[in-house]
């Protein structure tokens, strides 16, 4: 069975589309491969999302993630962009989604939680989207 690439895009990088490579790896990757990059880098992954992943999910995102441009990722087929609230990068691919997800930096660990708890309820559903054929992406595999 062929998994599509999925990218998990924002600007820096460093948070929300890290939470999201790494959820959807824990998740999804019978059904997808995750990947993240953005158009700027931060120096490293925010520690407030490196240590609550940690705890809550026992993901060491620092063991294989790093930050990255949208230039180091192979081709995908679905780019999901976390919700920039500026102009989101661009990635061509077969499908996109933008999430809006708000950036938790700086915040609370409630507020870093709501979003993690967030990103984890939406890979679960792109996982379904995928299993399920509702993503148009697929007619390009061929």
């Amino acid at each position: 069975m062929y998994k599509p690439k999925v990218a998990f895009i924002c600007i820096h990088n460093s948070c929300r589309s890290q939470i999201a490579q790494a959820l959807g790896k824990l998740y999804a990757s019978d059904v997808f491969e995750s990947y993240s990059a953005g158009t700027e880098l931060k120096d490293s992954i925010n520690q407030d999302a490196v240590r609550l992943m940690k705890e809550c999910y026992g993901i060491d995102m620092e063991k294989d993630q790093y930050p990255k441009l949208l230039k180091e990722l192979p081709e995908v087929d679905i780019v999901v962009k976390m919700g920039c609230n500026v102009v989101c990068p661009f990635l061509p691919a077969k499908y996109e989604e933008n999430w809006g997800l708000d950036d938790p930096s700086g915040k609370s660990d409630a507020e870093f939680m709501r979003v993690i708890s967030e990103i984890e309820e939406k890979i679960k559903e792109l996982k379904e989207k995928i299993i399920n054929n509702l993503i148009p992406f697929q007619l390009y595999l061929q």
